[in-house]
């Protein structure tokens, strides 16, 4: 009875049943928090499976990584208390390297924290092309190249790479999440027929949309919204449709050069001279 009482006291069985006590609770730990991590991902019902994965995968890192520092912190402080470590001395003598570390780590909290939520949100992805405002009121726009715990990484239009800590986001803007819409103004002079100029903009929004090239990425045609604006000089015209994420831009380049051609065939000139206009024959 004595030699048991006397091992239970032994500082080196208490010690291995400490280190056993903390391995088992991390591996309940890790088996709930990637349970939790797969339902709130799959929760989301946009994006490919290999984004889910890669989001899982991201998550259940951080996640184990987290708890399991803060169980062995525990777990090492306990261990010290057993081999009779005066641990208050210890932390009272840490305690000023603790707050100084401590100020330098918050904003790299902040940037995890922030990373944590973009992937689990999935507010943007991987080739999504965003635009990231920073609390210093910074725009960056560009593809998405790299999503880290900390960081964002973009390549903008003129191929340079943008490098954003996430904790410094303030607005997302993003570009290419399940649609997009083409927006597009025109100008006209005020002896324009607008019933023709409406008539034009449905006619080549059809033909476009109809096109073998460009029919895949086209939703809504593009069709003749509304007048939109009087001007000194013109009168401005709104066209609008609907394409997939990521294709506004090319699809709204090909349908005004489509839209230029109809306008000189049918003889609607721009709403003021313009520096191409072959000078008058005398």
């Amino acid at each position: 009875m004595n030699d048991s009482t006397g091992l239970l006291h032994n500082p080196v069985v208490g010690v291995v049943l400490t280190v056993i006590a903390i391995i088992v609770i991390q591996m309940a730990l890790h088996t709930t928090l990637d349970h939790m991590v797969e339902r709130a991902v799959r929760r989301q019902k946009h994006g490919t499976e290999a984004e889910e994965r890669q989001r899982e995968k991201t998550l259940k890192t951080i996640f184990r990584t987290a708890t399991g520092i803060a169980l062995w912190i525990i777990g090492i402080i306990v261990i010290l208390w057993q081999l009779h470590v005066n641990v208050g001395a210890l932390l009272t003598g840490a305690g000023l390297v603790s707050i100084v570390a401590g100020l330098g780590a918050q904003n790299l909290i902040k940037d995890w924290l922030a990373g944590v939520f973009i992937i689990l949100e999935n507010q943007y992805r991987i080739d999504d092309i965003v635009s990231l405002t920073t609390t210093s009121g910074t725009a960056v726009s560009g593809v998405v190249e790299d999503i880290s715990i900390r960081v964002t990484k973009l390549r903008d239009l003129d191929g340079n790479l943008q490098i954003v800590t996430n904790g410094t986001i303030n607005v997302i803007s993003n570009m290419s999440f399940r649609y997009a819409n083409v927006n597009v103004n025109i100008l006209v002079g005020y002896d324009t027929d607008l019933d023709l100029v409406e008539k034009l903009i449905n006619q080549v929004g059809l033909e476009l949309a109809g096109d073998e090239k460009w029919k895949s990425d086209i939703t809504e045609a593009i069709q003749f919204l509304r007048v939109d604006n009087f001007t000194d000089t013109a009168i401005t015209v709104k066209a609008f449709g609907k394409v997939h994420a990521g294709k506004q831009w090319e699809i709204s380049g090909e349908f005004r050069r489509r839209l230029r051609k109809s306008f000189q065939k049918h003889h609607i000139t721009a709403p003021y001279p313009n520096i191409f206009q072959k000078p008058p024959q005398k």
